[in-house]
């Protein structure tokens, strides 16, 4: 659609915070007046829409869309959107080290030993390790408690927590991220570690370079939208 407002700000406070289009408040795709939790969120998203061309490009509305989902999809059923994401430590990226050669495995544990270390230290749960891609049961405990950590995010949260956990494959990573112990960059790198290993050995695609663009952007939306959360 092209642009309609000539101005952006934000409106509400102190709990509840919103955007106005030349006055008129900014709903979301279910016609909910978009509130947000914090001004420097609200902000964000306002920056977004000034920052608008002659014609609205929704990719680059990130902290809307996130919002959006928030308000729209996670928070109705916000209990079964965490449980999803915890599911992702039942097979957790980092678990899972290679059958060889030695130099992949030395780029794993580098990579991924100080995150299982992390959690031992956060949540006092230990990850059962494997070789290999046949799957590996993780204790009971370990799932537990990474669910109870999920279960205690709010909706806002949960939005930008999907793609986090989806991108980097790991539920861990994502709650490291999530707690401000790792950033969008860190993360992505130490999610793929594997493709910067088999780059090593082969060289980049160009297609796999712009695909991979695209994700960083995404993580780097998503953890931007975390860090706004919080200020």
């Amino acid at each position: 659609m092209k642009r309609f407002w000539t101005d952006a700000t934000v409106t509400g406070g102190p709990e509840a915070w919103g955007v106005a289009l030349d006055g008129r408040p900014l709903r979301t795709p279910a016609r909910a007046v978009l509130t947000v939790p914090t001004e420097a969120l609200a902000a964000g998203i306002a920056a977004e829409w000034n920052a608008q061309g002659a014609e609205v490009d929704p990719r680059q509305l990130p902290l809307t869309g996130f919002a959006n989902a928030a308000i729209d999809r996670v928070a109705p059923e916000a209990a079964a959107f965490a449980r999803r994401l915890a599911a992702y430590a039942e097979s957790e990226l980092i678990a899972y080290r290679a059958d060889g050669p030695a130099s992949l495995l030395a780029a794993q544990a580098a990579a991924w030993d100080p995150w299982v270390e992390w959690l031992a230290r956060r949540y006092d749960v230990a990850l059962t390790l494997t070789s290999g891609v046949m799957h590996v049961a993780q204790p009971a405990a370990t799932l537990a408690r990474i669910g109870t950590a999920f279960a205690a995010f709010t909706p806002f949260q949960l939005a930008p927590l999907d793609p986090i956990v989806t991108i980097t494959g790991s539920a861990v990573l994502a709650l490291a991220v999530a707690e401000g112990a790792l950033e969008a960059e860190a993360a992505y790198d130490i999610a793929h570690v594997d493709a910067r290993w088999q780059e090593e050995q082969w060289g980049r695609d160009p297609l796999a370079e712009k695909a991979e663009a695209t994700r960083r952007a995404d993580l780097a939306a998503a953890v931007t939208f975390l860090r706004l959360l919080a200020a």
